[in-house]
């Protein structure tokens, strides 16, 4: 097996188990490993991968798929979609009766209301890792508050929201040539 594949999974298997919140939690640590620690990816590469993750339709951490097949292809991306699934999967599957059955409880609420928090923070370091992995600038900054202005007052669809920052940067690529 490829060193770098291996590598992937190791680092995929502990982010499954600590994925609370959605796979939007697991972008901070990802990013870091990723770009900074193990240099399988440039910031730029990892904040693509990360758009093009949200731009599907599914689970947020199909990004693993993505950073899966950058580095080895279908197999690449098959291991690190496993690597990422599995883990959590069965531990859901293995706690998730017991949780139930002691869900209205005192410690089960406040573990719950902990937990809030935690994966709010977590998911706002997400939203920072790849801000500073697309090297985010002032333009990038107001279409962001703009973007997030716009779907949170008005009943715009992101696809047209997305569709429209889309042609305004290309008509913005097109005026500086």
């Amino acid at each position: 097996m490829d060193e770098k594949l291996l590598g992937l999974v190791l680092l995929a298997v502990p982010l499954s188990l600590l994925s609370f919140g959605g796979g939007q939690t697991i972008v901070v640590g990802l990013g870091h490993q990723v770009v900074n620690v193990h240099h399988w990816l440039t910031g730029p590469q990892f904040a693509d991968l990360f758009a093009i993750s949200r731009a599907a339709p599914g689970p947020s951490t199909l990004i693993l798929a993505l950073i899966g097949w950058q580095l080895g292809g279908l197999t690449g991306a098959i291991m690190a979609t496993l690597a990422i699934f599995v883990p959590s999967s069965l531990l859901l599957c293995l706690v998730g009766h017991w949780w139930q059955k002691r869900k209205g409880s005192a410690w089960a609420v406040a573990v719950e209301r902990g937990l809030a928090p935690i994966a709010v923070g977590l998911i706002f370091g997400g939203a920072y890792v790849v801000a500073q992995s697309a090297n985010l600038n002032l333009v990038g900054l107001a279409t962001i508050a703009v973007a997030t202005a716009l779907l949170y007052f008005t009943r715009i669809g992101t696809y047209t929201l997305l569709g429209a920052v889309a042609l305004v940067y290309l008509g913005l690529a097109f005026w500086q040539t």
